[in-house]
């Protein structure tokens, strides 16, 4: 159906942080499943805890999925010429998503069902999860490649399929940039989720709650630590673009700031003692929320200013072919009527 375009601009920018927020839980919690199952085969507890994270991974996954839809129709919507031009540059990597997701969800189930029944083989079981984590590394890395793909028509004729695109500015940052926010994001999650559940729950884990609670915050404050470096190179490294981006340059300034009290309440929670851990958790969260928020809207507003001036010679060329066509419809029933003249002569 059609829609003004500020809604569908929403409809991309909301959806696609609600989408990627539980794309970082389902990776960073095969991350961590596989880190812990690696721990557990010295430590039988970690073995568990390591259960705990996957028996979560499922359901994100679920959520993942079925949030992506919107920002997926949305972009094709907004941004027609250039997704599909990207997409058809990296073809063969572009359609491979669908058997690389089918198959990193199938082995997500059988790793996660099959856990007590795969107890004798625990190396094919830890396999299972580096597998699990590589493709769910891999398949970010292709959308990536092609988002920022799409932000420069004047590369298209130079490119060569997937690792041509992989080579363009400012990839690999931004895929360190997302991919440090996924343990970051699942840390929090994980202070949530120890939060909630039940003592019983808790005891059969083999770790105190607090212990829990206190890693969930270490995985989230490391990684946030290390955007400060990586965050700032993505930045800098962003292609220049014709329009000018002090807007953007703002938004993921405040970002930044957001950022520093955030991970300032963070690391004070890895401290705090037992009867009070977690008392920053609410606060943390929404700083959380507004610093994903800035991101998004900072990346959507570089977007614009990459794709401008191409859509700009694209409303030239469509409204100088226009002038033509009207012309050639005027000489053609000029020349109509004046043969209707000669016969009728």
């Amino acid at each position: 159906m059609p829609a003004p375009e500020p809604i569908l601009i929403g409809v991309l920018v909301i959806f696609f942080l609600m989408h990627i927020v539980f794309v970082n839980f389902m990776v960073g919690g095969a991350l961590l499943t596989f880190w812990y199952q690696l721990r557990g085969l010295k430590e039988k507890r970690f073995d568990d805890l390591a259960y705990e994270i996957a028996s979560t991974i499922t359901a994100n996954k679920s959520i993942a999925v079925v949030l992506g839809v919107g920002p997926l129709l949305a972009i094709n919507t907004i941004y027609t010429v250039y997704f599909y031009t990207a997409n058809a540059l990296t073809g063969a990597f572009w359609i491979s998503i669908i058997p690389l997701v089918i198959t990193a969800f199938v082995l997500t189930y059988v790793h996660k069902y099959l856990w007590h029944q795969m107890e004798r083989m625990k190396w094919l079981h830890i396999g299972l999860a580096a597998v699990v984590s590589l493709l769910f590394l891999f398949i970010p890395l292709i959308f990536l490649t092609n988002i920022n793909l799409m932000l420069f028509p004047e590369k298209w004729g130079t490119v060569q399929g997937f690792f041509s695109a992989l080579m363009l500015p400012n990839v690999f940052a931004r895929y360190a940039h997302f991919v440090l926010a996924c343990p970051a994001m699942t840390g929090l999650f994980l202070v949530w989720l120890f939060r909630r559940k039940d003592d019983a729950e808790i005891a059969a884990t083999g770790f105190e709650r607090t212990e829990l609670i206190r890693k969930g915050y270490q995985w989230a404050f490391w990684p946030t630590a290390a955007q400060f470096v990586i965050g700032p190179i993505a930045l800098l490294t962003l292609p220049e673009t014709q329009e000018p981006i002090h807007s953007v340059i703002a938004v993921f300034g405040v970002a930044i700031l957001v950022s520093l009290g955030m991970a300032h309440l963070m690391f004070t929670e890895t401290r705090r003692p037992a009867e009070t851990i977690g008392k920053s958790f609410v606060p943390i969260c929404v700083m959380m929320l507004v610093v994903v928020g800035l991101m998004g809207t900072g990346r959507h507003l570089y977007r614009e200013a990459a794709v401008t001036p191409h859509r700009e010679l694209v409303r030239a060329k469509t409204a100088d072919y226009m002038r033509k066509v009207d012309e050639a419809n005027r000489q053609a029933a000029t020349a109509a009527e004046g043969s209707a003249e000669g016969v009728s002569q």
